[in-house]
């Protein structure tokens, strides 16, 4: 059942467990003044016993979230992305020296 907070109009807050169906207070049991239910954001649900594995939380437990890209240098090459060709290799100088005309 969901603790529900109130406050009334001369400052005094309380809460009160109660069902989702139950009707909402409307006075506070300390002074009998109208008092309103306020809105609350709840809080965290954590599951815990050997019937949950770890991977059912937002984090492994163990510390800080990872990155979502991971820890490796940007400069290294992703195993699935495909090698870079090497540049074409220029042309061999001609070790025979200049043709010349005679035979």
């Amino acid at each position: 059942m969901p603790t529900y907070e109130y406050a009334c109009a001369e400052g005094h807050a309380f809460e009160q467990i109660q069902k989702m169906s139950d009707p909402a207070l409307d006075t506070c049991p300390t002074c009998g003044a109208p008092a309103q239910r306020k809105v609350s954001g709840g809080q965290g649900l954590i599951f815990k016993g050997s019937g949950f594995y770890i991977t059912d939380y937002g984090k492994d437990g163990k510390g800080p979230r990872k990155p979502e890209g991971g820890d490796a240098p940007a400069a290294a090459p992703k195993a699935d992305a495909p090698a870079a060709a090497p540049p074409p290799a220029a042309p061999a100088p001609n070790k025979a020296g200049p043709a010349s005309g005679t035979a």
